[in-house]
């Protein structure tokens, strides 16, 4: 997000034929024994353990697949009918299982085929089968639903309305707001997506094409990955759209989702992407999945996202006159950057994401160096001297302070963005530039299609480095103040201002502001720091 080899075939009705790759444990494993319950005991929401989203995710069974269908009724304000179908492997007995879903209605469940009972509580789903699961035992859950694209209170989007119809937003929680699922990114699976709607609109979602039937008046699109995905990068749109297609590196299929109207207007930006995409497979490797493209939305959303290989961006950011042509590709590049880190590569928790939003930065700011011509090293002097300022107010890079209520994207703070970009800067002076590269390409081929956490990241650098780097990213990551950079003893990070906690309304303006001020600071505009 910026604030303003192929895996088996998993997809619903087929099985696997040789014994699965397990998936990394839940954030807290203990977390598991509360699946035991008997099932006439109360149904309770649960999670992962999950230090920023505690009640996010649900343990004792890792989904292999979704199959997500929708049907639009061909207007923004009226829910859509919806059949999600999850294949999973139980790593529990279950007598009950809890899925992530809240701002729809439940028609029916079922698992295994048969009718299942089923309850509300808090944000989740609670599956009650008729015969208990047994650990490592293959099963399907069918939920019939509505999914309303209408805003629900206190949270933080999923369904986004544009002004021809809808596309999807659900970084860091709000993809439960959408579809019944394990929402949380450490429990990536494949995706199929089917969406049916009225003549005069498109369909378009992540992944490649895979098939288009017409009956009737309607249409209905299907779209499949090839790589598994996190239930927050999930993206679906629908609209009165333009395709349009190109090649980039390799042959790769590059597919751009824009308003019709705006077609000829907005081809000189898409026309960036193939050579972006050989920028960055220069840097650190070969791009990770099975197509890319821009999916430019009639909506005011106040961020762009980096929903896997199908990016979201406002129209608006490509139209604005006054916004510098560098500036925009920058933003590109960030969104693009997040295909190899943090889609390709996910956190394997929320306080894990200073690693996607660092990395991204990084090479947004190294590409505005290269291709604009402005210095990294003023940048981040710049945020140096505002690091005290935001480990203070929002927490070091890798134990950033968890969101106000009703403000879950909070997250999503300085202290994550330029903050963790001045870490990596940091790592590159201490380790020296071929150790720094070298580090970038294997993080990125090592972790592909999986989850990784901060350990494994310093682990593999100080691996890379020849020497423990432990004590090196324990001030950087975690300390109160920010560390001497190396070789810049000269630079000095003001104090950070001390501002009294306030209650209610104004600590949520404040996190709006927080969240303005990322924006800005992202994209090199406002208070931001010249890059």
């Amino acid at each position: 997000m910026l604030l303003t080899s192929r895996m088996p075939d998993r997809r619903p009705g087929a099985r696997p034929h040789a014994p699965r790759r397990r998936k990394a444990a839940a954030p807290l494993a203990s977390a598991v024994s509360v699946c035991l319950l008997a099932a006439s005991a109360p149904a309770v929401p649960l999670g992962v353990g999950d230090r920023l989203f505690p009640y996010l995710g649900n343990p004792g069974y890792d989904v292999a697949s979704y199959d997500l269908s929708f049907t639009y009724p061909g207007r923004n304000d009226k829910p859509l009918q919806a059949v999600t179908t999850i294949d999973a492997w139980t790593t529990a007995p279950l007598e009950r299982l809890n899925l992530d879903f809240a701002h729809g209605t439940v028609d029916s469940v079922e698992v295994d085929g048969t009718p299942a009972t089923f309850a509300d509580a808090g944000d989740d789903l609670v599956v009650t089968p008729r015969t208990p699961l047994p650990e490592d035992s293959w099963t399907r859950i069918t939920v019939r639903h509505t999914s309303d694209p209408r805003p629900a209170e206190g949270r933080d989007v999923g369904w986004v309305r544009t002004a021809d119809g809808l596309v999807m937003a659900n970084q860091a929680d709000a993809a439960h707001l959408v579809f019944p699922c394990n929402d949380h990114p450490f429990d990536k699976a494949m995706f199929t997506i089917r969406v049916t709607a009225p003549k005069g609109y498109t369909a378009v979602a992540n992944g490649l094409p895979a098939g288009v039937d017409r009956a009737g008046d309607s249409t209905t699109w299907t779209y499949r990955t090839q790589h598994p995905m996190a239930t927050e990068l999930a993206q679906v749109s629908i609209g009165r759209s333009a395709v349009v297609h190109r090649t980039g590196p390799h042959d790769l299929p590059v597919r751009d989702v824009v308003p019709a109207a705006d077609r000829k207007a907005l081809e000189p930006w898409l026309a960036k992407t193939p050579d972006q995409i050989a920028w960055l497979e220069r840097k650190v490797g070969p791009y990770p999945f099975e197509t890319y493209g821009l999916l430019m939305a009639r909506a005011a959303t106040g961020f762009e996202l980096e929903t896997q290989t199908l990016s979201l961006f406002e129209k608006g950011l490509f139209t604005e006159p006054a916004r510098p042509g560098w500036n925009k590709e920058s933003i590109m590049v960030h969104e693009l950057s997040h295909q190899w880190f943090g889609d390709s590569v996910s956190p394997r928790t929320w306080s894990d994401v200073w690693l996607s939003e660092g990395h991204a930065t990084w090479y947004e700011a190294l590409y505005t160096e290269e291709k604009a011509h402005k210095p990294m090293v003023d940048r981040m002097k710049a945020a140096y001297r505002a690091s005290d300022r935001w480990r203070a107010s929002d927490g070091p890079p890798a134990l950033p302070e968890p969101p106000e209520s009703g403000d879950k994207i909070g997250i999503f703070r300085p202290n994550v963005y330029d903050g963790a970009a001045l870490v990596l800067y940091a790592l590159r002076q201490e380790i020296g530039r071929p150790a720094f590269e070298r580090l970038e390409r294997t993080w990125v081929r090592r972790h592909r299609d999986d989850t990784a956490t901060t350990a494994d990241f310093t682990d593999l650098a100080s691996h890379i480095a020849g020497r423990d780097l432990t004590a090196f990213f324990q001030a950087w990551l975690y300390g109160e103040k920010t560390p001497p950079m190396p070789g810049h003893p000269a630079w000095k990070s003001a104090p950070p201002q001390r501002v009294a906690k306030k209650q209610g309304g104004p600590v949520k303006a404040e996190a709006g502001a927080r969240r303005a001020d990322a924006r800005r600071a992202a994209r090199g505009v406002g208070a931001a720091p010249q890059r």
